[in-house]
């Protein structure tokens, strides 16, 4: 992994790494996360935590099944 050095006002890293605090990780890794999201790369589109509370949101819905070729391929 490659080192960068950044600049940004002080008051401003001390609520980053607050936050990154609650979050349980460090400043570092929240900005490769950032980094990633910035860059265009392909990750998570959401946190653990987050697709849980998706999944929790829709857990009234069966899609019943098991379903036939024929009844898959039907328009």
């Amino acid at each position: 992994m490659r080192k960068i050095t950044l600049s940004a006002d002080e008051e401003l890293i001390v609520r980053a790494r607050e936050r990154a605090k609650r979050e349980k990780r460090s400043l570092n890794e929240a900005f490769q996360k950032w980094l990633e999201q910035y860059a265009g790369h392909p990750g998570p589109i959401m946190t653990p935590a987050q697709y849980e509370e998706f999944m929790r949101q829709f857990a009234h819905i069966r899609p019943g099944g098991p379903y036939t070729r024929d009844e898959m391929n039907e328009r």
